[in-house]
């Protein structure tokens, strides 16, 4: 089983920042892949970036330029720099990680909200 924990959402203005935390825990010894997803009000949940086990990261059209993925050393916790933020950008911010050991294995947290506005 894996646990993933979301943090540092919160309100910012347009054109700001925000970093955003995604730690996981229990049996993550093989960790294919860290991503973070968002989901608007009345929207579906899109994908806004990923970063794989050997460090390659993949971003959403809308996003790049302005996000940033990145982890730290032990491969556990994923980041998220998400600069110059516009209102469009508001939504509940979800990370996944992705277990392959045999079989694919996909664990959610509980999500962070973000909210963009003046």
């Amino acid at each position: 089983q894996v646990q993933v924990e979301e943090s540092g959402g919160g309100l910012v203005q347009p054109g700001g920042s925000l970093r955003v935390s995604c730690a996981a825990s229990g049996t993550v010894s093989s960790i294919y892949a860290m991503a973070w997803s968002r989901q608007a009000p009345g929207k579906q949940r899109e994908l806004v970036a990923i970063i794989f086990s050997g460090g390659n990261t993949d971003y959403a059209d809308s996003v790049k330029g302005r996000f940033t993925i990145s982890r730290d050393n032990a491969k556990t916790t994923a980041y998220l720099q998400m600069n110059s933020l516009r209102p469009e950008d508001t939504a509940v911010y979800y990370c996944n990680v992705e277990i392959r050991v045999g079989i694919r294995q996909i664990y959610w947290g509980q999500g962070t909200q973000v909210t963009v506005s003046s």
